[in-house]
């Protein structure tokens, strides 16, 4: 079966723009990378020969022959980027975090629904092989009904950057670069919970933005903790969830982030494939190893061009992106005040979260 062709102009080709939108798009039958706003001209031209180079934003939004913008700038710049590309008719992927504020999230949510336009926003984590194992055992019943979830996602960088990252003032931080994938994973697995709390910290000497975060969400009957850190060397678990019938555990990352970086790319061979397994213990002592299925990032952009094209579902819709705002924002202002708060959603975008 033969799939239209959508043009893509990404904007921004640092981190993200580089090791993960590039590559899956490039890599997504009915997708062509036509165009990419970034100064990093002699860079791209090396590394996507036939790909056009602008050298701003503007340059891309302008254009008529473009279906979707990809935005892989830094965070301060999303909501203003996003807002230019829907008012110019385009269909558009926004990097994590959606915004820097739920204001900015709601606004354009309402401004897609207004356009009719596909605004989705890149939480790949939900295709970590981690993740879909988790899912997985949860629905299997293999630890009973689960009462508490440990969520990690840790690295070790002690020394200090000078970039936008690692300033406070930027819109950097953990929290708001490792905290939404573990937000929207949770609420993914749970729904949204009835309060939040949290704990920001600046562990690193010379740390100008939170390099350690805590999370607690609060659901009848179970307990949610998220954090991050960059001072965690290893040891500690990805996931940890214990129930009335045992637990489950699994240490290290997810590999499809690692494999990109090395050049691997959906369709490969060993792509998505880990041999790591998870543990689960069982309350009678028997400990088995249980593997994870493949890791399959391609399912996002595959998603959205379904979506543009009619025939399909958007993989993380508006209101999926405010909910995950919501909480963001709400466990910075319960850090700040040092107690619990409700999540500020109101009985609309309750029901539109829930679908």
């Amino acid at each position: 079966m033969s799939v239209a062709r959508l043009r893509v102009a990404l904007i921004g080709y640092g981190g993200a723009g580089r090791v993960f939108h590039a590559p899956l798009i490039r890599h997504t039958a009915g997708l062509e990378l036509a165009l990419v706003a970034s100064s990093r001209g002699d860079e791209l031209a090396r590394a996507l020969p036939g790909v056009e180079v602008v050298a701003t934003p503007q340059h891309a939004l302008s254009r008529d022959d473009i279906d979707l913008v990809v935005i892989a700038s830094p965070n301060p710049t999303h909501a203003a980027l996003a807002e230019a590309a829907l008012r110019a008719g385009r269909h558009v992927v926004v990097d994590k975090p959606f915004t820097l504020t739920l204001a900015e999230a709601r606004g354009l949510a309402r401004l897609a629904a207004q356009r009719d336009r596909v605004l989705a926003v890149f939480h790949n984590r939900r295709w970590d092989n981690d993740f879909l194992a988790l899912r997985e055992v949860l629905a299997s019943g293999q630890i009973g009904r689960l009462t508490w979830l440990e969520s990690r996602f840790d690295r070790f960088r002690p020394h200090v950057q000078d970039r936008w990252r690692e300033r406070a003032d930027d819109g950097g931080g953990i929290w708001l670069d490792l905290g939404p994938h573990l937000v929207d994973q949770a609420l993914q697995l749970f729904g949204l919970p009835a309060r939040v709390g949290g704990r920001l910290s600046r562990q690193r000497d010379g740390a100008a933005a939170d390099d350690g975060c805590e999370a607690w969400l609060d659901y009848e009957g179970l307990r949610v903790s998220l954090s991050a850190s960059m001072l965690v060397g290893g040891g500690l678990p990805r996931f940890a969830a214990h129930g009335t019938a045992g637990s489950w555990i699994r240490h290290g990352l997810d590999v499809q982030e690692d494999q990109l970086k090395a050049g691997l790319v959906p369709g490969d061979t060993e792509w998505g494939e880990d041999a790591r397994p998870a543990c689960l213990y069982r309350g009678d002592g028997e400990i088995l190893d249980l593997p994870v299925p493949r890791g399959r990032y391609e399912a996002f952009y595959a998603a959205v061009r379904d979506a543009m094209l009619g025939c399909g579902a958007n993989p993380v819709p508006p209101a999926q992106a405010v909910a995950t705002m919501a909480v963001l924002e709400t466990v910075a202002e319960a850090a700040r005040l040092g107690r619990m708060l409700p999540v500020p959603l109101d009985a609309a975008e309750r029901t539109a979260f829930a679908g």
